[in-house]
């Protein structure tokens, strides 16, 4: 399909790797691994010595650095060694919590029905709610737990002279360390646990030993969790009919049918990230988001990214715009012609597009009547405890993986985001699947997490560095056909979602827009998190959202103000959507016939494992 000669873009020749005629950006100022030629070929004997033991760590330690955390752990340890005001400090608090857990425990062992807390768990700590744990002397056990994590949190925070990410990660690792022996893990320690097991004579630990074998051979032979063949794009899930209507080497481009006999003339494009598969978007029927906008009466598109192998290994992040973005967008406009265009993006979907409208913008191009960016940020330098995971130790040690295989494996990828969550993505699951033996009832969001895809080895090295360490897209130096780009070249009207529990974009970062973009911008806080807050259909039970919008000349209103003066609203924050976009949008016409048909939606990227 030929592209309009107002989207300036030099032209794509061809499908696959040696005949694509990609444009490499040019390199980080920090060192970059070489790329092009089969990683064991491209270096010499040293450098592929020190690659292949480095490939080998992290393979065993799911891609963490061990360089990474001993530097943090030593500079802690030093500055700690030498504030002697900080060691009297901590050994008062230690002295005075143990007097205060000695007189809890006495009055509990007098007392024997409880006699309150003597410390509280934190909001989001659920562990020790139950009754159960109200009883002797498993109140003491856990509150000599709470004490015991409190007090490390004063000893790894506030050491005078220690690097601010080197603390987090202190305080991070000391977290994950202390939540492996949280009483709540154990049997023994468990009185939740232990009634179960008197009431079903133990019959829950042997379901729960069955769970644990299955969980080990799936793990062993690379196979979904257990339910999540339930969910099969095209039969359960990604079911909106549509037709594949253009397909390259990276992306499969879907037109989904109209339900409404006439339509916005605008279309949407849809670029979710290339981390996962598509379908977030287009769960099943009730939860679906391209349902409901083709039910609102809109032309939807969407991008299916391909799963890269190790024969893409050299593929880049400007391949990802190019063959991404920029050829979707001239797919759209040859269907749809004359008429702008809806973006829309998700995640790191939406920092991709904003990649591609800001180099658009440069260029004097002009395809889109508005963008919408879900869960997405464009600044880096506040991405939650992601942050803790980028420095240049911990980028060339993941960058040595990457190297030796060619890419990222989801696999790989999921273990820092478990780590960060690891209270409610590990150690609940297993007290809940392994001993109380109640495996989790697997659903079409869950289903959808553990289909993956991998990430190419350039890509992947290049917007970590780009992006995570170095800030280049907010601070003018990021690189697009040979010249800088800037996100104030986006002028179109934005709305922004954030969502209030988000580890992986969270919305004081994604609220940062407020401050790099020079045009009208509708902001919305939804609850839930990084992706249930975005896959809120109207009817979804407990959501809440608060919105306002922001002109181009208004002052600036920092996060928290925001929040406290912006009234909250119950329900889902669709509607909302759909009437900021009727605004921006045209009278509707009769629907644009599909384009050439390839196949059937989904496609076949989407099944590529």
């Amino acid at each position: 399909m030929q592209k309009p000669t107002r989207v300036s873009e030099e032209p794509n020749d061809g499908a696959g790797m040696g005949g694509m005629g990609l444009t490499r950006p040019s390199p980080s100022d920090s060192p970059q691994p070489e790329i092009g030629q089969e990683p064991h070929l491209d270096a010499d004997m040293p450098e592929f010595l020190d690659r292949e033991l480095k490939a080998a760590l992290a393979k065993l330690t799911n891609g963490l650095s061990p360089a990474a955390l001993a530097g943090a752990y030593l500079d802690w340890l030093v500055h700690l060694a030498t504030s002697p005001g900080k060691q009297v400090e901590l050994s008062e608090k230690a002295f005075r919590k143990w007097m205060r857990l000695s007189r809890y425990a006495a009055n509990c062992a007098v007392n024997s029905g409880g006699t309150g807390s003597c410390v509280e768990p934190l909001p989001q700590d659920r562990r020790f709610r139950g009754k159960a744990w109200g009883k002797w002397p498993y109140n003491v056990i856990y509150q000599s737990f709470l004490l015991n994590q409190q007090w490390w949190h004063n000893a790894t925070t506030g050491v005078r002279g220690t690097i601010r990410q080197h603390e987090n990660v202190m305080e991070f690792a000391t977290r994950q360390l202390l939540d492996m022996f949280s009483p709540s893990n154990y049997l023994l320690t468990n009185p939740e646990v232990q009634e179960k097991t008197l009431k079903e004579g133990g019959l829950n630990l042997v379901r729960g030993f069955r769970n644990w074998l299955d969980d080990l051979d799936r793990l062993q032979n690379g196979k979904p969790p257990a339910g999540a063949e339930s969910f099969r794009p095209g039969h359960e899930v990604a079911t909106t009919p549509g037709k594949v209507v253009y397909r390259n080497h990276l992306i499969e481009l879907i037109q989904y049918t109209p339900t409404t006999d006439e339509v916005r003339p605008e279309p949407i494009l849809m670029v979710p990230a290339w981390i996962m598969k598509f379908y977030i978007l287009d769960l099943s029927p009730e939860n679906s988001m391209v349902k409901f906008l083709v039910d609102q009466g809109y032309t939807v598109f969407m991008i299916s990214w391909r799963n890269p192998g190790a024969e893409d290994r050299d593929l880049g992040m400007d391949d990802y715009r190019k063959m991404g973005v920029m050829d979707a967008i001239g797919a759209v406009q040859g269907i749809v012609p004359e008429k702008k265009i809806h973006g829309v993006g998700y995640c790191l979907g939406g920092t991709l597009l904003s990649i591609a409208a800001a180099a658009i913008g440069r260029d004097g191009g002009d395809p889109f009547a508005s963008l919408s960016y879900f869960a997405s940020q464009i600044d880096f330098t506040e991405p939650g405890e992601l942050q803790l995971f980028i420095n240049e130790s911990q980028l060339t040690f993941l960058e040595d993986m990457m190297w030796d295989q060619g890419y990222l494996d989801s696999s790989q990828m999921s273990g820092a985001f478990q780590m960060i969550g690891s209270a409610d993505l590990v150690w609940s699951r297993i007290i809940r699947s392994y001993l109380m033996g109640d495996e989790p009832a697997m659903f079409d969001l869950l289903a959808w997490n553990a289909d993956g895809t991998r990430m190419p080895f350039r890509m992947h090295s290049e917007y970590l560095r780009s992006l995570y360490l170095n800030n280049e897209l907010t601070e003018g130096r990021f690189v697009v056909q040979g010249r800088p780009i800037s996100v104030t070249d986006i002028r179109v009207p934005v709305f922004s979602v954030g969502t209030v529990k988000d580890h992986v974009a969270p919305w004081h970062s994604v609220y940062k827009m407020h401050l790099y973009l020079d045009t009208d911008l509708t902001f919305v806080l939804t609850s839930g998190g990084h992706n249930a807050g975005i896959v809120s259909e109207p009817g979804h039970k407990n959501r809440s959202y608060q919105i306002a919008t922001t002109r181009h000349d208004d002052h600036y209103i920092d996060p928290e103000s925001w929040a406290a003066q912006t009234p909250k609203k119950d329900g889902s924050w669709w509607p909302e959507w759909v009437s900021w976009l009727e605004e921006r949008s045209g009278e509707p016409v009769s629907p644009p016939v599909i384009g050439n048909a390839l196949a059937d939606a989904p496609g076949i990227y989407v099944h590529q494992k």
